[in-house]
C-alpha cells in the first residue's frame, strides 16, 4: 500500500524514538510497509544500523527459528492441543472409499518399482512403501502424516501471519484453521491427505520467500519447497501468482519481479506435464465415476462453486464426500451470483483500502482455479479442494474479530463468542471424523446429504450386501441405475446380489447389461461363468472365462478357472466364486 504524506511525516518524526511495530500500530498498517519504505529511502548500511537497534521482534533483523519457537511456545502448544483434541478420534479409523484400491487392494503397494514409475507423487509413494514395509496394512501409520502436516500448516499459517499482520489476528486465524470442519476431509481421510501435504510445502515456500529479504538461503529453500509441493500434487502449479499478489499487497513488484519469475518457470515447466495428462484424467472420471462428457459453463460453475465453499466455511453442516446436489432454482443461482459479485467487490475494496483483505480474499480463489475450468477434470465442489484456500477466508474473519474487539465495550463479548465458535467448530469436526470411521459409517452419512449421487447408492448397496441384507442392497443398486441408466458397475453389483439371492436368471440378465455398457468389465464374464458352471453348462462357462481372460490375461484366478473347467468336464467341481464388486 502506498503511504500518504501524513504517514511519511509521522514515520520521519518518530522513527528513531519508537519501534517500527509501534509506528505501524499507530498508523494502522502492516509493519512490513514501514521497512519497505525505509529500504527505499536509506542506504543499506543505515537500514542495517536501524535494524540492529530494534531487533527484539522476529520480523526485524535475522529470523531465528529457535527464537520463534521459544517466544511462541505457549501459542504453539495451544495450536497443537487444538489439532490433537479435534482429530484424535480419527486415528483409529479404517481405510475407506479411494483408500481401498490405493492400499489394501493395491498389489503395487509393496513394489518399489512403482515408487519410481513417475515423478508426480513419487514422494508420497515412497512414504507409503515404507509405511507398508514397517506396519503392513495398519491405517494409523498411513493417516498419521495427514495430522502432522495439518499441524505443520497451522504453524506456518501463524508464522506467515505474524510477518504480515498483528499477532492476535495470526493466532485467531491459525486456531480457526486448526479445527475447521471443511478441512477434515484432507486430514481424516487418508486419500485426502495429499491436499494437506502439498499445502504445507507451499506455505513453507511462501514463508521462506518472505524471509528471503533477510537471508538469501531462504530463497532457495522456497524454490525447493515449491518444487516438492508440485511433485506432490499438480494443483500446486497454479500457486505462483500468490507471490505476485504478495508483492502487490506487501512488497514491491517493480523491484522484486526478478525474484518471482523462477516460480513461474517451475510451475510452467511442470504444468506442461499436467496438461499432457488431462485426457487421462477425463477418461478416468468418465470410466470410473461415469462423469458425463462435455464442457461446463464457467459463468454458472464458478459462482455456484465459490458460493458453496463460502457457505460451507461459514456454516459447515452439510459436509459430504460427494457434493452432488448442485441443481439450483433461479433464485438460488441468483443468490450465488450475488455472493460471488460481493466477494469480488470486497477484493476490489481491499485493493483500495486494505491490502491485507485484498491479498487473503484473492488467496482463497487461486488454489481453487484448477477445479473451476470448463474442462470436467474435477468435481464442481469438493471440500478437499478448499483446504489451502480456506486459510484466506479465515484470515479475513480473524481480522474482523480483531477489529470488533478493538472497541473496549465489545472486547469481552467478541472473545467469548470467538472461544465458543472455536469449540463448536472443533466439535463439528469430531463428529465428522466419525463419518470416516469405516465404510458402514461413511456411505449412510454421505447418502443423507447427497441423495442424487448414483455412486453413493452403489456404495450403500455394498454396505447392505456386507450386512447380508440383500433386499436393501438390491434396492440401492436399482436407485443407482435409476439415476444413471448407464452405470455398468451398479448393474454388475445388482447381478452379484441376485446371485447371492439365488435369482440366477436375473443375475445373468444384469451381468449382460453391465457388459453392454462396459465391455471391459471382465468380472461380469467371470461371474456368469460361475453361474453357468453351477448349472452344468461347462461349455458356456468356458466361453465366458475365455472372454474374461482376453480382457485381463494376467489374472491367475481366471487361468485356474479355465484349467478347472477343461479338466473336470466329466466330473464337475465348483470353481472359485464371484470376485468382489468393483
Amino acid at each position: 500500500m502506498k503511504l500518504n504524506g501524513a504517514q511519511k511525516n509521522y514515520i520521519k518524526q518518530n522513527i528513531w524514538q519508537v519501534s517500527p511495530a509501534e509506528i505501524a500500530s499507530a498508523l494502522g498498517i502492516p509493519e512490513r510497509e514501514i521497512h519497505d519504505y525505509l529500504k527505499k529511502r536509506w542506504r543499506p548500511e543505515k537500514y542495517e544500523k536501524y535494524i540492529s537497534r530494534f531487533s527484539e521482534n522476529p520480523e526485524i533483523g535475522k529470523f531465528s527459528l529457535k527464537k520463534f519457537l521459544i517466544d511462541n511456545k505457549n501459542i504453539l502448544l495451544l495450536l497443537a492441543g487444538l489439532v490433537f483434541v479435534t482429530y484424535v478420534n480419527s486415528l483409529g479409523n479404517d481405510f475407506v472409499s479411494d483408500d481401498l484400491p490405493a492400499f489394501p487392494n493395491n498389489p503395487d503397494l509393496a513394489n518399489f518399482g512403482n515408487v519410481t514409475s513417475s515423478v508426480a507423487g513419487a514422494a508420497i509413494r515412497i512414504f507409503y512403501y515404507f509405511a507398508y514395509k514397517i506396519s503392513g496394512l495398519y491405517p494409523l501409520l498411513f493417516r498419521l502424516p495427514n495430522l502432522l502436516f495439518h499441524f505443520g500448516s497451522t504453524v506456518l499459517a501463524f508464522l506467515i501471519l505474524s510477518f504480515l499482520t498483528k499477532r492476535p489476528v495470526a493466532l485467531i486465524a491459525a486456531a480457526l484453521f486448526a479445527v475447521h470442519p471443511i478441512l477434515s476431509e484432507s486430514v481424516t481421510w487418508i486419500s485426502g491427505g495429499i491436499y494437506a501435504y502439498y499445502s504445507f510445502l507451499f506455505l513453507l515456500s511462501f514463508a521462506a520467500y518472505i524471509l528471503a529479504d533477510q537471508n538469501r538461503k531462504y530463497y532457495y529453500v522456497s524454490l525447493v519447497a515449491l518444487l516438492l509441493s508440485i511433485s506432490i500434487s499438480e494443483k500446486a502449479t497454479v500457486l505462483a501468482p500468490i507471490f505476485v499478489l504478495y508483492e502487490l499487497a506487501f512488497g514491491n513488484l517493480k523491484r522484486n519481479w526478478k525474484k518471482i519469475w523462477p516460480y513461474f518457470a517451475i510451475s510452467f515447466a511442470l504444468g506442461l506435464l499436467v496438461v499432457g495428462r488431462v485426457g487421462e484424467r477425463v477418461n478416468s472420471l468418465q470410466s470410473s465415476y461415469y462423469l458425463e462428457p462435455g464442457y461446463d459453463n464457467i459463468f454458472i460453475k464458478i459462482p455456484t462453486a465459490v458460493a458453496s465453499y463460502l457457505w460451507l466455511i461459514i456454516w459447515p453442516q452439510k459436509l459430504t464426500l460427494y457434493h452432488t446436489e448442485m441443481s439450483f432454482t433461479q433464485f438460488q443461482f441468483g443468490l450465488a451470483v450475488l455472493v460471488f459479485v460481493l466477494y469480488l467487490a470486497a477484493i476490489v475494496w481491499g485493493w483500495r483500502k486494505n491490502k491485507m483483505v485484498f491479498f487473503w480474499l484473492s488467496f482463497f480463489l487461486i488454489p481453487l482455479a484448477p477445479t473451476l475450468t470448463p474442462l470436467r477434470v474435477a468435481w464442481v465442489v469438493a471440500e478437499r479442494y478448499a483446504y489451502l484456500g480456506t486459510l484466506g477466508v479465515l484470515v479475513v474473519i480473524a481480522w474482523l474479530f480483531y477489529k470488533a474487539a478493538s472497541y473496549e465495550k465489545l472486547k469481552i463479548p467478541v472473545y467469548t463468542f470467538l472461544t465458543i465458535l472455536i469449540l463448536a467448530l472443533s466439535a463439528r469436526t469430531i463428529v465428522r471424523n466419525i463419518d470416516w470411521k469405516n465404510e458402514d459409517n461413511l456411505w449412510p452419512a454421505t447418502v443423507k446429504t447427497s441423495p442424487s449421487g448414483p455412486n453413493i447408492h452403489n456404495n450403500m448397496g455394498d454396505v447392505y450386501g456386507r450386512q447380508k441384507n440383500f433386499k436393501k442392497a438390491a434396492e440401492e443398486f436399482k436407485k443407482a441405475i435409476e439415476i444413471n441408466p448407464k452405470y455398468a458397475d451398479a448393474y454388475h453389483n445388482l447381478a452379484n446380489t441376485y446371485q447371492q439371492m439365488d435369482m440366477l436368471p436375473e443375475a445373468v440378465e444384469n451381468y449382460q447389461k453391465a457388459l453392454e455398457i462396459n465391455p471391459m468389465l471382465w468380472q461380469s464374464h467371470q461371474n456368469m461363468a460361475f453361474i453357468y458352471y453351477k448349472q452344468g453348462r461347462p461349455d458356456q462357462a468356458g466361453a465366458e472365462i475365455k472372454k474374461a481372460l482376453e480382457i485381463n490375461p494376467n489374472d491367475p484366478t481366471l487361468r485356474q478357472n479355465i484349467q478347472q473347467i477343461e479338466n473336470n468336464l466329466k466330473n464337475p467341481q465348483p470353481i472359485n466364486g464371484p470376485v468382489p464388486s468393483p
